[in-house]
């Protein structure tokens, strides 16, 4: 027991005084306390950011690549052939004579 009683006395006479409360100065302790949220960041750039893009750019890409006559299938899970692409609008022929307007952005992928 007196052996712990010496090494607590002694980590309490190695802490800093009471009016210091243990700051380290200028940059460097400004580096050690913005690191986490840093590491955070690149962190979320890598794992939701960057991939999240990369979809958004291969999705606007075949976007602009949609032509009469293929197959696509909408968010909603309608299924369809392009017959007519305006601006914004894309008709659906989803049966024989039965054409539905359906947004261009909402259009998901191909249709095989």
């Amino acid at each position: 027991m007196i052996f712990l009683d010496f090494w607590i006395s002694l980590a309490f006479a190695m802490a800093p005084p009471p009016g210091q409360g243990g700051q380290t100065g200028g940059l460097i302790g400004l580096l050690f306390t913005l690191l986490p949220l840093i590491f955070i960041f690149v962190i979320f750039y890598f794992l939701l950011i960057r991939p999240q893009q990369k979809r958004m750019k291969e999705h606007q890409k075949f976007l602009s690549e949609l032509r009469i006559g293929q197959k696509v299938y909408t968010s909603g899970g309608i299924v369809g052939r392009i017959v007519k692409i305006e601006d914004d609008i894309v008709w659906l022929e989803v049966e024989k004579d039965t054409l539905i307007p359906v947004i261009k952005g909402y259009i998901s992928g191909n249709y095989q």
